[in-house]
């Protein structure tokens, strides 16, 4: 029987939070066309890393295990992936979209004569449905592009960051099974470097549970302290939109969006955010999203679960003093 296969990340000895969301994506995958989820990670069977696995229960769990593998290479993950692939014989393989997938999962597609559906925000799969869909955003959020697997073979596709919300974190009954590949070091044809690491940021919104965002509704920069003191109150971080930070009210660091850092938090308050496509792509995949705007027909009201219609001016300090009491 064919599979949904997805390959974890292991990231400084952990699984990056985007494998989570790639396993959401999966399981939606997966749900959709009647097909069971494995999982596969580079690691040595006995590694604990392997506890820390939660979510949905997949079939089975596939510890990669080589020496080779013990430091990241495209040629050693991708000869390693791909016999596992022929020895699963999945009907899809989901992979997490991150610099590392990056490098080697166009090569891994090749070795299949396919190519590879990168950065997917979402999935269309609904019961009994034998042709998923597969959607992408071009030119910075602006227009949605549906993609559609055309031929018999596997399909390869990654899930940007934020665009799925990882499943709670559960454990289930599945079953660890070692693969050992077989690898040469002949074919290895680069040396290890450094691993490759992103501009360092000062304020990392990816990690906080809460975030207060703000939009051009504050109107001018004395006005922000209104909203610092909500996300002070929350024990939350302060985001914004790309216009707060182009004006220079808060540093780029700080920014939500296409063009900024995508985030996936528990809650997010978006606060006289209109709502832009560009914002949209940083933030829809957050759990629980609040709106806090004057204009009715704002476009963030179509992604929240909760929406106020009203002057932030008079709500925002209303919402601090309930926080605040509450936490009395």
């Amino acid at each position: 029987m064919s599979s949904v296969l997805v390959f974890l990340e292991n990231k400084n000895r952990e699984i990056s939070r985007i494998s989570w969301e790639a396993m959401a994506a999966a399981h939606t995958l997966a749900e959709g066309l009647g097909l069971p989820v494995d999982l596969a990670l580079a690691a040595s069977p006995g590694n604990p890393i392997f506890e820390k696995i939660h979510g949905k229960a997949p079939r089975t769990v596939y510890a990669i295990d080589d020496k080779l593998l013990h430091d990241y290479t495209a040629d050693g993950f991708t000869e390693a992936y791909r016999q596992l692939i022929e020895h699963v014989k999945p009907a899809y393989v989901v992979l997490p979209h991150t610099y590392q997938v990056r490098d080697f999962a166009p090569r891994l597609a090749t070795r299949f004569k396919q190519v590879l559906i990168s950065d997917v925000t979402g999935i269309e799969a609904p019961s009994g449905t034998t042709t998923p869909a597969f959607i992408r955003q071009l030119l910075q959020g602006k227009l949605n592009a549906t993609y559609r697997h055309p031929g018999t073979g596997v399909c390869f596709l990654s899930v940007q960051a934020g665009a799925f919300r990882a499943d709670p974190a559960h454990g289930g009954a599945t079953t660890l099974e070692p693969f050992h590949p077989k690898l040469d070091a002949g074919q290895i044809r680069v040396k290890p470097g450094e691993p490759f690491r992103a501009s360092a940021q000062t304020v990392d919104l990816g990690s906080a549970a809460i975030l207060v965002s703000v939009g051009r509704g504050i109107k001018e920069e004395a006005n922000l302290p209104i909203v610092q003191e909500l996300a002070t109150a929350l024990g939350a971080e302060l985001a914004a939109s790309r216009p707060i930070c182009d004006n220079g009210w808060l540093p780029m660091e700080r920014q939500v969006g296409s063009s900024g850092q995508t985030v996936a938090p528990k809650v997010y308050l978006a606060i006289g955010i209109s709502g832009a496509i560009q914002h949209l792509v940083g933030m829809k995949g957050s759990q629980c999203i609040v709106a806090i705007n004057k204009d009715e027909n704002a476009p963030i009201f179509e992604v929240a679960d909760y929406g106020i219609v009203g002057d932030l001016f008079e709500i925002v300090p209303a919402l601090t003093a309930a926080v605040r009491k509450v936490k009395a």
